[in-house]
């Protein structure tokens, strides 16, 4: 019987695996590192440990210190989450040594998968079609497209798609780097780009009574820089016969190499019906719980009944309805998916969905770590329901602090590719991204118009109102680049405001405005932190929330930067400048010019126009906030 579980992981991963425990009467242990000491899943558990230090590789990595915190909390069993040491066969095989159970497969089953060679010889005797590996000194125009891949993770890290042949070197060093901050190892592959294809996966669970369950497919295709972004079970518009051979194929994939636990085997499958093995998963998905939803399961729950020995039963429950997941992530799809930061102010969805979160109300979110804030999970009887319902949810969900990708969710679930699932594809993002992040029909002003109404009622003891005629009230606020100055007056007669002949002011108050918009009665909600206001107007536009910035009356003149300065868009760590570059160069437009790594990813600063690099301060290892001056390239 386990009785006490250390979770080696973070933020919503070890959420749900403690959310379990405690529904079973498992004491919980958290570890943290210095930058998560405040983070939820270590206010949440009943015991905690501190890993020293903020990188990956000083805390999560280590999975020395791991062992020695299980061991110096009294826990009797370690479940390692999803990334950072979750497919390490050397880091199980330590926690089995110290007398732990291994809530997960046995370390030769994931030093199986590990190996790509063994993985390949294993799906080739399930009869599923592979993709040769491609040598990369070897490699010609006639191999592109090409996909470079972290053997030891996964998660989008490490990963980089390569269409010219010149950038294959520039994309191997940058994916080795990445692997080897997110997982502990730089070691990558090179296989051919399948355009046009589907990522399916299958769900596996084992026990060590020789039964294996394959619990349907999933579907996440949808994806950015390779990291899934909507995902769905069961897939649909896949033919009976596919179904068959994936399901095959995932159960001789356990069987040969005698698995116990939680695992994925995913495929690509390609335009013609055909599927192509990608690699196995020896661990719990972050997209599990779109599986749960349809089969009626807790995952974790059975991962910890497998781990104390017991069978599964003989059949796996029937499948059920359609589920479907959206990654809430803290970033900006407008502006190459950067990761943003900063304070999450309100995190809050309406009833009727699941939603698994690594964060709370007034928790930072930093650089460290990945920028996923939340999966929100939506099931319905029928896939249309389910999409239906996750968008809606989305849509009227308050979501106060940095930049999300929440629009982008919103409007991927309605995009016809997505409500026609026999046109699902990997691409779908290249195709369309300029489309689903393009500004809405814009109705800013009229939410800048709630906002000032909204503050002046909070300073006026009086609401707002004016007893005598008087000079009209100015308030500017910056939204999405734009500025709006909002000039009306309110006294006795009603709302008067500049540029808003049809707009009447029925209810008024400092937290909530209803305004009567050409007939239209329209609800206002506005929260304030500081000089950010953020605006939610429910069923009301296809972009119900704006986040606004109140402007000074009078800007300080001095505060402006040199045309042509690159700032940091995030905070981070200059990892490396180009090779060779110093100021008084000649560079072309979009020529990289250095590197940031934040949030276990790289990301490229490159020149914005032709230029001379007249200044470049920024030196490897420097940490830098957002806003610091990293270049200067003069026209």
């Amino acid at each position: 019987m386990i009785r006490s579980v250390l979770v080696a992981n973070r933020g919503e991963i070890a959420r749900r695996v403690f959310r379990t425990c405690r529904e079973l009467g498992i004491a919980t242990v958290a570890v943290h590192s210095d930058a998560d000491a405040g983070a939820p899943h270590v206010r949440e558990a009943d015991t905690a440990v501190r890993l020293p230090g903020d990188a990956p590789a000083d805390t999560y990595l280590r999975g020395d210190l791991l062992v020695r915190a299980a061991r110096a909390a009294g826990a009797d069993a370690v479940h390692p989450g999803y990334g950072f040491l979750s497919e390490n066969a050397a880091f199980a095989a330590a926690v089995a040594d110290a007398g732990l159970a291994w809530i997960g497969p046995p370390p030769a089953a994931i030093e199986a998968m590990a190996s790509k060679t063994r993985a390949k010889e294993l799906m080739a005797g399930a009869g599923v079609p592979l993709l040769a590996p491609v040598d990369p000194a070897a490699a010609t125009e006639a191999d592109l497209p090409l996909l470079v891949k972290a053997a030891a993770g996964g998660g989008g890290r490490g990963m980089r798609l390569v269409t010219e042949l010149a950038a294959l070197d520039e994309e191997l060093t940058t994916a080795k780097a990445e692997a080897a901050a997110a997982f502990g190892d730089g070691e990558v592959f090179v296989e051919p780009y399948v355009v046009g294809g589907r990522h399916v996966e299958m769900q596996i669970l084992a026990d060590a009574h020789g039964t294996v369950w394959t619990l349907g497919t999933r579907d996440c295709s949808l994806q950015r820089r390779h990291q899934k972004v909507i995902e769905e079970a069961p897939a649909p518009a896949l033919s009976e016969d596919l179904r068959t051979t994936l399901h095959h194929a995932a159960e001789q994939a356990a069987r040969a190499i005698d698995y116990r636990g939680a695992g994925t085997v995913e495929f690509l499958v390609s335009g013609n019906g055909r599927a192509y093995f990608l690699e196995m998963n020896t661990r719990l998905q972050v997209e599990h719980p779109v599986t749960e939803a349809v089969h009626g399961l807790d995952l974790v729950a059975l991962q910890l009944s497998i781990a104390e020995g017991r069978p599964l039963e003989a059949a796996p429950p029937r499948p059920h309805g359609h589920a479907v997941e959206a990654r809430l992530y803290a970033e900006d799809p407008a502006a190459g998916w950067q990761p943003q930061t900063g304070t999450l102010h309100r995190l809050e969805v309406p009833d009727g969905v699941r939603l698994d979160s690594g964060v709370t109300d007034g928790d930072t979110i930093g650089v460290h770590y990945d920028p996923m804030l939340a999966k929100v999970i939506a099931w319905a009887p029928s896939r249309d329901e389910a999409v239906r319902k996750l968008a809606g949810a989305l849509e009227r969900a308050r979501i106060h602090g940095p930049v999300t990708n929440r629009d982008l969710l919103v409007r991927s679930l309605r995009h016809p590719e997505f409500t026609d699932p026999a046109a699902l594809d990997t691409g779908f993002y290249d195709r369309n991204l300029p489309a689903l992040t393009a500004p809405a029909d814009d109705d800013a002003a009229l939410f800048a118009l709630a906002a000032a109404l909204a503050d002046a009622h909070g300073r006026s003891r009086f609401g707002g109102f004016r007893n005598v005629p008087s000079a009209p009230q100015v308030k500017t606020y910056a939204c999405a680049g734009t500025e709006h100055e909002i000039r009306y007056r309110l006294d006795r007669d009603g709302l008067s405001a500049e540029g808003f002949p049809g707009v009447q002011l029925l209810a008024l108050g400092p937290d909530e405005v209803v305004l009567d918009v050409d007939g239209l009665r329209r609800r206002f909600t506005v929260a304030r932190y500081g000089d950010r206001v953020h605006v939610d107007a429910p069923g009301a536009h296809p972009t119900a929330s704006r986040a606004l910035t109140a402007l000074p009356r009078f800007p300080d003149p001095t505060a402006r930067t040199e045309p042509g300065s690159l700032l940091a868009p995030m905070p981070g760590t200059v990892v490396r400048i180009a090779d060779g570059l110093t100021e008084g160069d000649h560079v072309e437009a979009g020529q990289p010019l250095l590197w940031l790594e934040a949030m276990k990813m790289e990301h490229k600063i490159t020149a914005p126009s032709a230029g001379t690099l007249t200044t470049l301060p920024a030196r490897p290892g420097q940490q830098v906030e957002v806003g610091t001056l990293l270049a200067v390239v003069t026209d």
